[in-house]
């Protein structure tokens, strides 16, 4: 098998939710440069992963309305901040409040993180310490750098289609970096990377001599709600009833 036939198996499986009548308009060239695309989005480097959450996290920041520097949320996000640190394994953390009754907190692999002043205003200074604490697990553990490469990936298909003729199709394909951070924002993490972003949290806040017991006042309060920081399993309660445990047997 030749270097070229490699090239389009790799992207073949980009292009697979399309119709064959669709991929009968794409040429072996638009093929191969689609495989390329799909060999980069699998082995995007940390450096390329941060460079993507940069740029998307830059045009969020644009479509967003940012709280200025006087505003009571920055101050308050900014002491909270300060318990925290900003660096996290030689990362720049950088912190923002998004003006907006949505309750969401959310961190990119470039240490971007951003805060909802409708979540502000539902939690305690303790409980945003274990959301964040979360959000930066997520960081840590590799878990943002992976839904970077999934969304990139997903663009790419997007490209497939737009390759193939399609009009209403192509125009998803020029998506914007806001929609490429949107798929990050609104990623599904696997209850595993939950259940250890939330671990990481505890260790986190333990290790910073921050009280835990805000993580798991954080999840009673997000629970039964449509928040989207909550967007998917395991339940509240039981990462709740997660970090309470390991307060206990910390007491011991």
């Amino acid at each position: 098998m030749n270097k070229h036939q490699k090239t389009l198996l790799v992207a073949l499986p980009l292009v697979a939710a399309m119709s064959l009548a669709g991929c009968k308009n794409m040429s072996a060239d638009d093929l191969t440069s689609l495989g390329m695309k799909g060999l980069k989005a699998a082995t995007l480097s940390d450096n390329d992963v941060k460079a993507l959450s940069q740029q998307s996290c830059a045009e969020m920041d644009a479509q967003s309305k940012v709280a200025p520097a006087k505003s009571a949320y920055t101050k308050r996000l900014n002491k909270i901040a300060k318990t925290l640190g900003n660096n996290l394994n030689g990362t720049p953390i950088n912190y923002k409040v998004y003006i907006t009754k949505d309750v969401n907190a959310w961190a990119m692999a470039n240490g971007c993180v951003r805060v909802y002043s409708g979540l502000m205003d539902m939690m305690t200074d303790n409980e945003i310490q274990g959301v964040l604490g979360h959000e930066l697990g997520h960081v840590a553990l590799g878990h943002s750098k992976k839904a970077m490469q999934v969304a990139y990936a997903t663009e790419i298909a997007r490209d497939a289609a737009a390759a193939s003729g399609n009009a209403k199709i192509a125009t998803l394909s020029k998506s914007s970096l806001g929609a490429l951070a949107s798929a990050v924002i609104n990623s599904q993490f696997s209850q595993k990377q939950e259940q250890d972003a939330d671990n990481y949290s505890f260790d986190f806040l333990v290790k910073k001599k921050i009280n835990p017991a805000g993580l798991a006042s954080a999840f009673d309060k997000l629970g039964g709600g449509d928040a989207s920081i909550l967007s998917s399993h395991p339940s509240s309660a039981d990462r709740a009833n997660n970090i309470r445990k390991k307060i206990a047997e910390l007491k011991k």
